[in-house]
């Protein structure tokens, strides 16, 4: 039967580890940088220990060394220690680049977790939000009211004026008359008068044929 006292996750053998080795380990503050092969070291000293597997301890040991905590730590002028804190070899240019490029890269995949995490968080309080309305609410929103086609009767148009067709034998050239077009007189200035109908200027400027009795006053 497992002891109950075992260590079930890597942050309660972190823990352990500092308790044990402080001269090595940290949960807080400034970390040391730690001797290569100190998981072999580790084993070695843990064997009879009954609190701790070695698949945990190996995986505890990767946290710790990735933490952003530790990776500050790998400077170029410090040492890596063993258990007891003994300094051993000091750290070189290259291993303190893999640290600074070990914790760029991590740094990155948290900003984008964390993004990706408030946006979840953002679209879930909306659905939320969504379905917290009142049912009325969401309906009219979803089948906006119709609108009435009961509309107010236009205005009584005053009768236009009456118009009169003016005489042919008065149609001169540069006269200013009126043409319907349609039903609407528009004002024009006659261009020729010939037997095929009369050529008229619009204001618009545009030239039209029409006949005689489209001509009125």
């Amino acid at each position: 039967m497992e002891p109950t006292n075992k260590l079930k996750n890597s942050k309660e053998v972190i823990a352990y580890l500092a308790e044990q080795f402080p001269a090595c380990f940290s949960i807080e503050g400034d970390a040391k940088p730690l001797k290569v092969g100190i998981f072999h070291e580790l084993a070695e000293r843990l064997k009879e220990d009954e609190k701790v597997t070695k698949t945990l301890l190996r995986s505890a040991l990767r946290q710790y060394t990735s933490s952003w905590r530790y990776l500050h730590s790998v400077k170029v002028g410090s040492h890596r220690v063993d258990l007891d804190g003994e300094q051993g070899l000091a750290i070189e240019q290259e291993h303190m680049d893999h640290a600074q490029q070990t914790l760029k890269e991590s740094k990155e995949r948290a900003f984008e977790q964390r993004k990706k995490a408030q946006a979840e968080a953002k679209a879930k309080q909306d659905a939320n939000n969504e379905t917290s309305k009142p049912a009325t609410a969401r309906k009219t929103r979803a089948n906006p009211p119709k609108r009435s086609n009961n509309r107010k009767p236009n205005p009584v148009q005053k009768p236009a004026a009456v118009l009169k067709q003016v005489a042919v034998d008065s149609l001169k050239t540069g006269k200013e008359i009126k043409v319907l077009v349609g039903k609407t007189p528009m004002s024009a200035t006659i261009q020729e008068v010939t037997k095929d109908g009369v050529s008229v200027q619009l204001q618009s400027g545009m030239q039209v044929k029409v006949k005689p009795e489209h001509i009125v006053e």
